[in-house]
Formats: C-alpha cells, structure tokens, sequence
C-alpha cells in the first residue's frame, strides 16, 4: 500500500486532486478544547473520504462532527 503524509491545512481539493482514497488523522497528546488546537479542514471528514481517526484525529473528528 502506498501512502503520503500531508500537512494538516490540506484541502479536500489538494485531496482529489492526489486521487487519495482514505485518510488517516493521527495526532499527539494535544486536546481538541485546548487554544489553538490543531484541526483540519471539516471538509475532509465531510464523508467524501474513508477516514480512520487515531487517539487525537478521533477526537477532532468527533468534536468537528458535534460528538
């Protein structure tokens, strides 16, 4: 399997356009409530990808999603 790590300001867009069939979001100890979180663009867990969400992507995927 092949796969590429994008930054984190990535586009559903620059997705597409990279023929991307799923998305993993990952992440560290962070908290998706803290100041200045990390987050994504909600369009890329808008449900046009696969999207696998470990430990911190999990999180911001279900408080992105009103989780």
């Amino acid at each position: 399997m092949y796969c590429e790590i994008f930054p984190r300001d990535v586009t559903p867009a620059e997705l597409r356009g990279r023929n991307v069939v799923g998305v993993s979001l990952s992440g560290g100890p962070a908290s998706v409530y803290a100041d200045g979180a990390p987050s994504v663009d909600p369009g890329v867990i808008s449900g046009e990808f696969p999207v696998l969400g470990i430990c911190y992507g999990m999180q911001l995927m279900a408080h992105l999603l009103g989780g």
